[in-house]
């Protein structure tokens, strides 16, 4: 921010640009400000989004001609966007589509189903978030679908108003739509339900039947397939739009969770939600898979049914983890046995439910859902019909190969000590052709491992050393530290680095991107590797006297806010403080697929589930600790911080608490946001 404190608009109005290294005055007694010097971020900088740099386009896709580019964009720089199209002949820019209401998709105006499908995706956005290109076969003509909370509207191009195709009331919500691939249909679930809607005579058909009122849901994905596996979806268009394969999922077995909503002003079923929730050790719910025509019709089922534990399979098919289709309309489905070291990819045949194994993944530590495979349907090399992609990280890194239809491994595409992310496009018609400061530290084990470092400013503030947070994760699937613009707008680092405090930030043990074999020793691990990297950080830092002991905190939200008080409680000595945020303070109290992937079963491992347990250490505590959390946390429940708070009232330990009634797992409203960034700063300022 510019030190007159005025607000800057937007880059490409006023040329102006948000700065991310503000300087105090040297005497801010003079009650003047030096020319050229900033000052402090201030706190709702923290909190806001987007961050800087992130204030541009967003989904962009080409029309199904290529004459167009539709995105989404907000043009006073916040969360609230409308969607823009692009005329790539004239060059030629227009607002193509704003909700009708002029306010579209809020907090307020949500579903249940709707704001927990948006917490499991992690969305933030708001008024348009999402839409579809539709090109009418008939005309000729392309035009735009954008489901909104009051319906899903059809926007065509030529300057006529929307029209609402589809109409959504509060009591019975449209979820998850979808256009068919000829853009003639439209899916979605309503009341648990998969129904379609034919836009040339305006029917809705219902494709499933018997889920409503019996604990069952056709069409959605599972909290656990949501949450862990990131497959959002619960049905799938076939290529030439004839069927849908979608799921039926039973969580009666599933025991109910009830989040209270301690914060309203009444009581009853309206102050209250109850979730199934899969604790360690426990049922999953069960999954079957059908295939039904898209006009309706007789559904066949596939002889896929995961996480019953009476069938054949048995734990062998505990979760469903993806659904793709294939060449000549057969299904392609991933199952993933619950110890997480198997996982088969079948096809399926959507016409008597037969099934076959194509290939089978195998890792005594554990396989990894990806979204690399890639069925390949119209290659101009025609050597291999029917040929698909698959990732595979049987070297230790996860490289693409290529398979032929009946799952044999033909040849590596990728190869190297290097990870492949996700495969973005694929040219199907040509040959195929290869083409903050860092740190390295080791780990005890002489283990490389990478840090990024926030170091204050010398000339303000003195030499080090210098008051020190380590922001944390520490958890899987995750990597904190990278060469990217997101490490540079991390504003909370900017925040402190600019009031004197080194942030620092490192990847341990068990993190992600470096490979099965880096990653794996967080299996049983779980509390030791992580919190032992992060104590040869700090003690990094302390050897090359930019800390010292005593004066370093910590901080972490979920897996990092149980790491952040696990090192709290393991090395008292060393560190001072720690913010806690939603953590995990119990494992036997989290969900299976994850729990169980990284430490097992409790009935089997119950000394790795006492060790990774907050509670066990607690008589250890020296440091002050802040525990932040919202009562209505569906995912990492309260229960976690309660069973803590107990375990510290025993060992008779201080503590400060931070509580937010209306929040999930991720504080969303912005109120409760900055307000927790000035708590979180005063304990730091108390404690560091």
């Amino acid at each position: 921010m510019q030190s007159s404190g005025k607000e800057t608009s937007r880059e490409e109005i006023s040329g102006k640009k948000r700065r991310l290294d503000p300087v105090m005055a040297s005497d801010p007694g003079d009650g003047e400000v030096a020319a050229g010097i900033d000052l402090p971020l201030p706190v709702v900088e923290i909190v806001r989004y987007p961050l800087p740099g992130y204030e541009a386009p967003m989904g962009l896709s080409f029309s199904p001609d290529d004459r167009r580019i539709a995105f989404l964009f907000s043009p006073d720089g916040t969360l609230h966007c409308s969607l823009f199209v692009f005329d790539t002949s004239d060059g030629r820019q227009e607002l193509l589509f704003a909700p009708p209401d002029g306010s579209g998709l809020q907090e307020g105006n949500l579903s249940a189903e709707e704001r927990l499908r948006r917490e499991r995706a992690r969305e933030q956005g708001l008024g348009v978030t999402y839409y579809e290109w539709r090109f009418d076969s008939d005309s000729g003509r392309d035009g735009i679908v954008v489901p909104l909370p009051s319906g899903v509207y059809f926007q065509d191009f030529c300057g006529s108003e929307p029209e609402l195709k589809l109409k959504g009331s509060p009591s019975s919500s449209i979820i998850d739509p979808h256009l068919s691939p000829c853009g003639c249909m439209i899916a979605f679930i309503k009341d648990d339900e998969l129904y379609s809607l034919e836009f040339s005579d305006g029917e809705i058909r219902q494709l499933s039947f018997g889920a409503r009122e019996s604990g069952k849901i056709h069409g959605l994905a599972e909290y656990i397939a949501q949450e862990e596996m990131e497959r959002k979806m619960g049905f799938w268009w076939s290529p030439d739009s004839e069927n849908l394969a979608f799921t039926e999922v039973d969580s009666s077995e599933v025991p109910l969770y009830r989040v209270m909503h301690q914060g309203k002003n009444c009581v009853g079923p309206i102050a209250q939600e109850d979730h199934p929730y899969p604790f360690a050790g426990e049922a999953n719910a069960k999954v079957r898979l059908g295939v039904v025509p898209s006009h309706g019709g007789e559904i066949t089922w596939m002889d896929v049914v995961c996480g019953e534990q009476n069938n054949s399979n048995g734990r062998e098919e505990e979760y469903l983890a993806r659904v793709n289709w294939m060449h000549n309309n057969a299904l392609a489905v991933q199952v993933l046995n619950r110890d997480h070291t198997k996982l088969k990819l079948l096809k399926c045949d959507v016409t008597t439910g037969k099934r076959e194994v194509l290939l089978e993944e195998k890792h005594n530590v554990w396989v990894t859902i990806h979204d690399c495979f890639t069925p390949l349907f119209k290659g101009a090399n025609s050597k291999y019909p029917d040929s698909f992609i698959w990732a595979s990280e049987k070297t230790g890194f996860r490289h693409l190969y290529l398979h032929d239809k009946y799952g044999t491994c033909l040849g590596p595409l990728t190869r190297g000590d290097w990870m492949v992310e996700q495969v973005v496009a694929i040219n199907e018609c040509t040959e195929l052709q290869l083409s903050p400061e860092t740190i390295q530290i080791s780990a005890k084990d002489g283990t490389t491992l990478y840090a990024n470092m926030y170091l204050p400013d010398e000339k303000q503030f003195g030499p080090p050393p210098y008051r020190t947070l380590i922001s944390v994760y520490g958890g899987p699937s995750v990597q904190l530290v990278y060469d990217s613009w997101s490490s540079t707008v991390d504003m909370r680092a900017q925040y402190l680095r600019n009031k004197g405090i080194l942030v620092w930030k490192l990847d341990n043990r068990g993190t992600a991107r470096r490979g099965l074999q880096f990653e794996g020793q967080l299996k049983h691990n779980v509390g030791r590797v992580d919190a032992e990297d992060q104590l040869t950080g700090a003690e990094w830092l302390m050897e090359h006297g930019l800390s010292v002991r005593g004066h370093i905190g910590l901080y972490g939200w979920s897996y990092g806010g149980f790491l952040s008080a696990m090192c709290l409680a393991r090395f008292p000595d060393v560190f001072s403080c720690a913010v806690a945020g939603a953590p995990v303070t119990a494992w036997d109290g989290y969900d299976t697929f994850y729990t169980e992937k990284y430490m097992g079963l409790p009935s089997e491992n119950k000394d790795v589930y006492e060790f990774a347990s907050i509670m066990h250490h607690v008589n250890n505590l020296k440091g002050k600790l802040l525990l932040v959390h919202g009562t209505i946390d569906e995912n990492v429940h309260f229960r976690h911080t309660a069973r803590l708070i107990n375990s510290l009232i025993a060992a008779r330990k201080p503590y400060d608490m931070l509580i937010f009634p209306d929040e999930r797992h991720m504080p969303r409203g912005i109120c409760d946001r900055i307000y927790m960034e000035e708590r979180i700063q005063e304990f730091l300022d108390r404690n560091l």
